[in-house]
């Protein structure tokens, strides 16, 4: 028995002596997350008025950064377009993508990136101007639709068009700014993309209330950060880091509170999510205490939503299908033990 487990032990201890070699270590040694985010949407990823990156993908990010340096601005943020968002993953231009990306098979399988956990669920939709009427999106038959190229939205607005026999006339760009221009200067009866964006952009407006989003949602959208394909160790690290975000606010684990539950909370779960005992941190090549530092860096996931997209930001947003699911949402992940 011995002779057997030997070599079985032995092949473990090289694995877990190898396990970090790859963008974790590369990220430590150049001391610095290199982040992709998008080229400015509200509430997920936005510079501010001083400059500094805002917003729930940004802080998703933000946490991973404090739980590797202890530091939540130790980060590179890269802004990308739809098109780049994949590509800079692959060529390793950054760590992770953190920007409304839906999580697709093809994505998934075809084109070197692995998604780690949903963030956001969201659907598309459309925006039109109030003054046309509009009560459902079929009745934008022949009309003309602000649409992003090389995106699932392009793909779903020509799903919904042959699903429901009606025609749009596509009217597309490269970017998600030129089309919320184009239809912000008239030159589209609509716009669409995911609900989230419309909503967050319809903020921007000069006069935000002569523009509706309208009730249909066409498809499922869920977004997730995507790391790149063959590192199961950083999309491992990435993947628990949203679990526990999400589990410290199923179990009231708040920023104001995190410092005070480590040091007197009895609750196993607890203090297992912020290092007092076991070694859940060598799981993923960081210290035990990785979440405390997370969590007291940006908050937990209620926390992060309800700043960027919430009753407590400019959007005012419910949440929705991304309530916890003992609410009636949607968020259940698995348990950190």
């Amino acid at each position: 028995m011995k002779k057997i487990l030997f070599p079985i032990m032995a092949a473990a201890a090289l694995m877990a002596g190898s396990a970090w070699a790859g963008t974790l270590d590369d990220v430590k040694a150049r001391g610095q997350l290199n982040c992709g985010v998008s080229e400015g949407v509200p509430g997920f990823s936005i510079p501010d008025s001083s400059g500094r990156w805002v917003g729930l993908d940004v802080d998703m990010c933000r946490a991973l950064s404090s739980a590797i340096f202890n530091d939540d601005d130790k980060i590179k943020f890269v802004s990308l377009s739809s098109k780049q968002k994949i590509l800079a993953v692959v060529t390793g231009q950054v760590d992770l993508t953190s920007r409304t990306t839906t999580w697709t098979m093809k994505r998934d399988t075809k084109e070197g990136v692995d998604f780690t956990a949903i963030v956001y669920f969201d659907g598309q939709a459309f925006m039109a101007r109030k003054e046309l009427g509009l009560k459902s999106a079929t009745e934008l038959d022949g009309a003309t639709v602000c649409v992003t190229s090389g995106t699932t939205t392009e793909l779903n607005l020509a799903d919904f068009a042959r699903a429901n026999s009606i025609k749009f006339e596509p009217v597309v760009f490269e970017g998600k700014k030129e089309a919320v221009n184009a239809y912000k200067s008239g030159r589209c009866d609509a716009l669409t993309t995911d609900y989230s964006q419309l909503a967050a952009f319809r903020t921007t407006f000069p006069k935000p209330d002569d523009h509706e989003i309208l009730g249909d949602v066409i498809s499922k959208e869920p977004l997730s950060p995507l790391v790149k394909h063959g590192d199961n160790q950083w999309k491992d690290l990435v993947t628990w880091l949203l679990v526990g975000l999400i589990s410290a606010e199923e179990l009231g684990v708040t920023k104001a509170n995190v410092d005070d539950m480590k040091a007197n909370s009895k609750n196993p779960t607890i203090q297992r999510m912020l290092g007092v005992s076991g070694d859940y941190g060598s799981y993923i090549g960081l210290e035990k205490d990785w979440l405390h530092k997370a969590i007291k860096a940006t908050g937990n996931y209620g926390e992060i939503f309800d700043r960027n997209l919430g009753l407590g930001s400019k959007l005012k947003m419910q949440r929705g299908k991304n309530a916890l699911w003992s609410q009636g949402g949607l968020l259940y992940v698995p348990p950190l033990r």
